[in-house]
């Protein structure tokens, strides 16, 4: 396929992509979109000039809605189309790329528009699907020997997570402040955290309802999955060592978590597919599935200091991930977890074996002890005031490349 609308070779936003996002257009109405290099396409437009006559189930323009959460409910035969049909407009010679006064009314410059959540939220969970991370963290805070928990291996570990104060790429994050107990100390004080982390995560969304008692198999999930962002799950390390036994995280975590802004269907990650790594032992028959479930998704983060450059700090890959998506949706659900539209599901952090793939400040720096040096000259141990935090995503293979942007975060002071 080529587009009528240049872009460059590199850019996470070709034709093969067609992610899909919610903007503010003329700083004055809302509506969804989607966008290919540095175009945001009003949808609601093309679908009042009957560009998408003719799908099936399509009867309103639910692109004015303020969240995706209406469209995605409608099902993947809707939003499939849908997203062929965009494809379609998109080609050169197509019936759009004729319309000039429809591109000049349904076609923004990136930088002429302001992306909003995309998505309302009404639950979310985070996981710990990633070997390397979760034995990192066991060597550090447990036995060495023994860093995995005994039941780690037999089913994805997650938590519920905070829904209300997921945030878009671009919000800062203010320094959480709390109960933390220092190593030397013989009870607990209480003040900004000293220790705030990053963690490098992807996250899926849900695009349908099911009744309490209802469960999802691994083989059915995916048609319940519409999407995928970047996720930074950022995280207060002295305040979680604190709190965490015997519930997990509360406050150390429900602070603040940044998304990117456009959300990647699995159809366009479909040709990036790869086997997940092997699970041993055997996992319950709920569990088990056919197929390749992964994705080879490369991952990066960079840290920023205030008036400073990015530095490169982590390179890793989705593709690590000992959970995979299915099996994170049929254990949530196998009790009778109902799932509602607009749900997040984040993937834990990603870390490889390979020290420069750890997917948090907490494993680079392996507790403080190794700092980590900037081009500035600077070091650091974990994340400082005024520091940013951007994490990029894409995945690119035989010529065709589909990313996600990226979820950057700023750091502020204590309220």
């Amino acid at each position: 396929m080529k587009s009528f609308v240049e872009y460059s070779s590199n850019s996470d936003f070709s034709i093969h992509n067609i992610p899909f996002g919610v903007a503010v257009f003329n700083k004055e109405y809302i509506g969804c979109c989607t966008r290919i290099g540095d175009q945001v396409i009003d949808l609601a437009s093309l679908f009042d000039l009957s560009y998408f006559e003719n799908i099936e189930g399509l009867d309103d323009n639910v692109f004015e809605a303020y969240t995706l959460n209406e469209f995605i409910e409608l099902g993947k035969p809707v939003t499939n189309a849908v997203r062929a049909r965009i494809q379609e407009l998109l080609q050169e010679g197509s019936i759009l790329s004729k319309d000039q006064k429809t591109i000049e009314d349904a076609f923004y410059d990136l930088d002429k528009v302001r992306m909003i959540m995309p998505i309302h939220i009404p639950n979310y969970t985070d996981f710990y699907s990633s070997i390397e991370h979760a034995t990192n963290v066991g060597k550090m805070f447990r036995d060495p020997a023994n860093a995995l928990l005994p039941n780690w291996k037999h089913l994805p570990v997650g938590y519920h997570g905070r829904a209300s104060s997921i945030v878009i790429s671009g919000t800062d994050i203010n320094r959480p402040k709390g109960q933390m107990k220092p190593a030397d100390a013989d009870k607990p004080i209480f003040g900004p955290s000293k220790q705030l982390d990053f963690e490098l995560e992807m996250a899926f969304v849900i695009n349908k309802n099911t009744d309490m008692g209802e469960s999802v198999s691994t083989k059915e999930a995916e048609d319940a999955i519409f999407g995928m962002v970047i996720f930074n799950d950022w995280s207060a390390r002295d305040i979680q060592s604190w709190e965490y036994v015997p519930l997990g995280p509360f406050l150390g975590k429900n602070f603040g978590s940044s998304i990117s802004p456009w959300v990647v269907t699995l159809e366009a990650l479909a040709p990036f597919r790869t086997a997940s790594p092997k699970q041993d032992p055997e996992v319950l028959d709920y569990l088990k599935f056919e197929g390749d479930k992964n994705y080879d998704i490369n991952l990066e983060v960079y840290l920023q200091p205030e008036n400073g450059e990015e530095n490169l700090i982590s390179e890793s890959n989705y593709k690590f991930m000992y959970w995979n998506m299915t099996q994170q949706l049929a254990h949530h659900t196998v009790n009778g977890c109902n799932l509602e539209v607009g749900d997040m599901y984040a993937s834990g952090t990603i870390s490889g074996s390979d020290p420069k793939s750890f997917g948090s400040m907490l494993e680079l720096t392996w507790r403080g002890q190794n700092p980590i040096q900037l081009n500035n000259g600077q070091e650091r141990k974990f994340i400082e005031d005024n520091d940013t935090v951007t994490m990029k995503a894409w995945a690119e293979k035989d010529g065709v490349r589909v990313g996600f942007g990226e979820v950057s975060g700023k750091i502020i002071p204590t309220l």
